[in-house]
């Protein structure tokens, strides 16, 4: 028999309980668990006026945040609606049934002054990395860095040149950030290349098309990750150039080091941060070994000598070319006691004249020149230390663990949806990078520690 229509009824009381409706394994509850924010209000109370009408709780704008980095919800207005209607939300951000949630405006207005002021992201970020440290997470022993194009929020048929530069009526507020970071090796300073194109509406975005495809303008986000359970040890915002990045990998190693007294024994990388001067900086200033392909373009296509044909001596500072002949910097005693550290970081090797003119191997060393010229980097050495640590099993080892970063942008993109950032400037950039790496350490945590369980060995 068909059953009869069901009428909804009103009751005048409702015996209703939020921590009853939301299921233990929901994965708000487990990352509950490692979300304390009660150092949020002592922290922004400068920013706050003492008199006036009590403003939005920070702490519940914070927790909203989270639920939309973890949940991959990108816009504001839609994350107050889902917030609005969803109790497990509710619940996480200590909403009862009655109460309002804040109007999207709010987010924009607090991330534009207090939140940036304070540097309250990045508090927020590092906090997930002192409780992964906490809970046995970071081995310390191996970091991994790379990074990886996100768009941003930028037409790309709508730059103009970069030799033009950008217009006297452009004053947004991200025009603002970009004229302050002209000086920034991460951004303005990291090239003196001008960009083939500028966005008005995000100049400090580089028109990139590293990818393959259209061009379109981008930032990069940086990620150093600790290779026990990659969580993100890191992460920094730059324009999309190699040099950027590596400065990026510098400042995120200082910081981790100085914020959590890490020093990792190897780092992991590709060959974009295996220059001479970026591997005698990891050998030399922080005795980091570079498990990193070495950046190097002495390789030859005419079937002639490279370099590496060159047999360097170590103790008589010399080369031996295949023919059995020297190649040196100075010839004469007098020279060599006032030589100086070459400009350009290059010291050159020459043969003797009359060593390759009576030379039967002339036509494959140096057919075009009277003698045969080899240059050696200023930081040969790091570079030699490189080499040889690829030829280890450790450093295959490496290669394989070095994928676990790559995993963390495939993450980052696919299921915490920032292909593409909503915020401009560089600030903006910061923000949304903060929150999504804060997101994925939580959602990290979530996983590897059970509800209940003690925490992880070191």
């Amino acid at each position: 028999m068909m059953g009869e229509r069901t009428v909804m009824q009103e009751a005048l009381f409702y015996g209703f309980s939020l921590e009853r409706h939301v299921p233990d394994d929901h994965l708000l509850r487990r990352i509950d668990r490692f979300v304390d924010l009660s150092s949020i209000r002592e922290h922004l109370r400068a920013y706050y006026s003492e008199t006036g009408r009590p403003s939005v709780d920070p702490e519940l704008m914070i927790r909203m945040l989270i639920i939309g980095y973890t949940h991959g919800i990108r816009s504001e207005r839609r994350l107050c609606e889902e917030v609005h209607l969803n109790l497990a939300y509710r619940w996480f951000c200590r909403l009862d049934l009655a109460a309002a949630v804040p109007d999207h405006s709010t987010f924009s207005k607090n991330r534009h002054g207090r939140f940036r002021d304070s540097d309250l992201l990045r508090r927020l970020f590092e906090a997930t990395v002192e409780r992964c440290i906490a809970e046995g997470l970071v081995g310390g022993e191996g970091f991994a860095v790379d990074a990886s194009l996100i768009k941003a929020d930028a037409n790309r048929q709508r730059g103009v040149p970069g030799s033009e530069g950008l217009p006297a009526d452009a004053t947004s507020h991200a025009v603002q950030e970009y004229l302050a970071v002209l000086d920034d090796a991460a951004f303005g300073a990291a090239t003196p290349v001008a960009p083939k194109f500028i966005s008005i509406a995000d100049p400090a975005s580089r028109w990139t098309a590293a990818e393959g495809g259209f061009a379109y303008f981008a930032y990069s986000t940086n990620y150093l990750i600790d290779l026990k359970h990659a969580v993100i040890m890191d992460v920094e915002a730059t324009t999309s150039i190699r040099q950027a990045e590596v400065t990026a990998q510098r400042r995120m190693i200082e910081r981790t080091q100085d914020r959590f007294a890490i020093w990792p024994q190897k780092l992991v990388a590709d060959t974009g941060y295996g220059s001479a001067e970026n591997l005698a900086w990891l050998v030399h200033e922080r005795g980091i070994e570079p498990h990193i392909p070495v950046f190097d373009h002495s390789a030859r296509v005419d079937d002639t000598f490279e370099r590496a044909d060159f047999r360097y001596d170590h103790r008589h500072d010399r080369y031996v070319c295949p023919g059995g002949k020297e190649l040196r910097q100075y010839w004469q005693e007098g020279r060599a006691a006032k030589a100086k550290p070459p400009l350009d970081g290059l010291y050159k090797y020459r043969a003797r004249k009359a060593d390759c003119d009576g030379c039967a191997l002339k036509t494959r060393c140096c057919p075009k020149e009277p003698m045969r010229k080899v240059l050696r980097s200023v930081h040969e050495g790091a570079r030699d230390m490189a080499r040889d640590i690829a030829k280890t099993d450790a450093y295959l080892v490496s290669r394989c663990e070095r994928k676990k970063v790559e995993m963390l942008f495939a993450h980052l993109k696919r299921i915490l949806k920032l292909d593409r950032l909503r915020l401009r400037g560089p600030n903006g950039a910061k923000d949304e990078f903060h929150l999504a790496a804060t997101a994925q350490n939580l959602r990290k945590l979530a996983k590897l520690i059970p509800a209940g369980a003690p925490a992880m060995a070191g």
